[in-house]
């Protein structure tokens, strides 16, 4: 780890906890910062705190005081989720106090240079699945970000010759300076997080700031498949390095029908690629142009393609019953995943769908729904989707209480041959408190399957 001296005796707020604030307050703690943290959860119920606390560490909790930053600090290290307007994040910035997310802390001790991943959609598998590659390879690949293990923890411990493979939210890129991957990946841009963001235009602006200190010595991987990425990396200082699946290219990497190209060569058969589907295909190309540019060789990349099953909750195969193929794709919390995961399957299909009711429109899945043949519908809206799955022609509608009933009644809808997908185009928040919970209780499910009946 890189030693900060620009920290030691430095006045540092740290605004929120989870994960990421306590990594940070406690590694700035160890640099000889003086740091005081500030969380809205008052402390009887905040063992986070109170740990700190007894650590030597100050902390304010239960409210943002507004006058909070008159005590002098000179730097305010945030929680990637607090919106840019709170209080006293407007108030830093009035003041000209840097606001970083961790992320810019672990850049600055990082002994290991990064590989950064964003984007809409994919940076989960994407970050992964390089990881997998990079990790075979012998490249003693670290992996971090927004994907669970927070990244100043990673580099506090990393070392020269390995890198930190990490995925990065819009929420977090917004809160950098400095920070330079050595390689970065943008996978595609769709409208999200407008809520935070406020417009469009500024959500795309912080995805940039993945390559924005970018310069020559560094690659931009991006979908050049799709303009308004293509535009941004246009205004990129890195090496660019495009993506496309539309057909074969002598730039960058691309693929045909047939096969993966790197600079119009033929390098890896698509046959051998266990991810279905192909919004994944993207996110082969990206993390095979990232293994490429680390020298890792083609047996491994080869290797762990044929292998690499999927990320737990995106498009993951579970298993196989009775000649039926089984995926639980619960993270699709919005119709566009949804879409995707659709997309990538050729055969008859046993949706299970449903979730907590935005009142948004299921009509952006029509184009892709001629293969469902069945569906299971939970959740708040139940109704409205068992409504929209019946105007596109589908057979067999059946409602479920929670996710558990629903998958043995998938399974008496399915035949041989068909795959039963859960992927719900809606948030679990009416029924589970994330996403991971639906998708292990349909894992549960379909595990339990064998004590079914027919």
């Amino acid at each position: 780890m890189k030693q900060l001296s620009m920290m030691e005796h430095k006045k540092v707020l740290v605004l929120g906890l989870a994960k990421s604030g306590v990594a940070a307050a406690e590694l700035l703690h160890k640099m000889g910062a003086f740091v005081t943290v500030n969380d809205a959860k008052p402390f009887e119920e905040n063992i986070e705190a109170q740990k700190l606390l007894q650590q030597g560490i100050t902390v304010i909790c239960g409210h943002h005081p507004g006058n909070l930053l008159d005590e002098g600090f000179e730097y305010v290290i945030k929680n990637p989720g607090i919106p840019y307007n709170n209080i006293i994040v407007e108030d830093a910035i009035k003041r000209g106090i840097p606001v970083w997310t961790e992320v810019e802390l672990a850049y600055l001790i990082s002994e290991a240079p990064f590989i950064g991943i964003t984007g809409s959609n994919g940076k989960t598998t994407t970050t992964t699945l390089l990881y997998e590659i990079l990790q075979q390879g012998g490249l003693k690949p670290l992996i971090a970000g927004n994907i669970g293990t927070v990244a100043c923890t990673v580099a506090e411990s990393a070392e020269a010759d390995q890198v930190i493979v990490t995925e990065l939210s819009s929420f977090q890129l917004m809160g950098i300076e400095t920070f330079k991957p050595k390689i970065a990946i943008w996978t595609n841009l769709y409208e999200a997080h407008i809520d935070y963001h406020g417009t469009m235009k500024e959500y795309g602006e912080a995805k940039f700031n993945i390559t924005r200190n970018q310069d020559s010595s560094d690659y931009l991987i991006y979908n050049a498949d799709q303009e308004i990425v293509a535009s941004y990396a246009e205004k990129s200082n890195a090496k660019l390095i495009p993506f496309t699946t539309k057909a074969r290219s002598k730039e960058g990497i691309s693929a045909d029908e047939d096969m993966i190209y790197w600079e119009g060569a033929p390098i890896l058969k698509r046959d051998t690629i266990a991810l279905p589907g192909a919004h994944n295909l993207e996110n082969v190309l990206a993390a095979v142009a990232a293994a490429i540019l680390m020298d890792c060789p083609k047996e491994n990349m080869a290797s762990v393609l044929s292998s690499f099953a999927g990320v737990r909750h995106r498009t993951q195969f579970v298993r196989e019953w009775r000649k039926r193929k089984i995926y639980n794709d619960s993270k699709a919390t919005n119709t566009l995943a949804t879409r995707s995961a659709l997309a990538a399957f050729n055969q008859p299909i046993v949706l299970l769908a449903g979730g907590l009711d935005r009142g948004h429109s299921f009509e952006e899945l029509r184009p892709v729904m001629a293969n469902v043949h069945a569906t299971v519908v939970f959740g708040q809206t139940a109704e409205r989707f068992a409504d929209f799955a019946k105007s596109c022609g589908v057979e067999s509608i059946v409602y479920a209480t929670d996710i558990q009933k629903a998958v043995p009644k998938a399974a008496q809808l399915s035949n041989e041959g068909d795959v039963i997908l859960l992927s719900p185009a809606c948030a679990s928040w009416d029924q589970y408190p994330n996403f991971e919970t639906r998708g292990d209780l349909f894992i549960q499910s379909v595990m339990e399957l064998d004590e079914y009946k027919d």
